[in-house]
């Protein structure tokens, strides 16, 4: 198991920066490695809500499942793969000027991939804060997403 986590804030109300996570098919907006993402369950988006997802160079698809819900304070997910799973949670705090957001993995790498765990939580920790940075700036912008 590895240990993937970080904080970041953002200037926008934790109700949006909340929204736009939970609804996995805004992340090809903010972070160019995800083409794709579909919402395989019935809305609205909520706990058991479930995505499948594609990532872009490798085409590794991914298997997102919402399992814990508490809007606009705590969201918890696990997203599976051929190569690793990944359990934990996101936290949005109030703060003067808008969110501390936070994230806190457990990644499990499977199979061969097993070998490279030393890497896993290095590139992780650099590949979460490049996905939240991006989230940073497009809610920074006047762009919007899916509501």
């Amino acid at each position: 198991m590895v240990h993937v986590s970080g904080h970041l804030p953002i200037s926008a109300p934790p109700e949006l920066v909340f929204d736009a996570v939970a609804d996995s098919r805004n992340e090809p907006s903010y972070n160019p490695d995800m083409t794709g993402v579909e919402l395989l369950t019935p809305g609205p988006i909520g706990p058991g809500s479930r995505f499948h997802a594609r990532m872009g160079r490798s085409g590794m698809e991914l298997e997102i499942e919402l399992t814990e819900y508490d809007r606009p304070h705590r969201l918890g997910s696990r997203t599976t793969s051929s190569t690793m799973e990944t359990i934990g949670v996101t936290t949005y705090a109030p703060v003067a000027g808008g969110t501390e957001m936070g994230w806190d993995w457990q990644v499990r790498p499977k199979g061969w991939f097993r070998l490279l765990s030393p890497f896993v939580g290095v590139l992780g920790n650099r590949m979460e804060r490049r996905i939240w940075t991006g989230l940073k700036h497009r809610l920074e912008s006047t762009e919007t997403l899916h509501p």
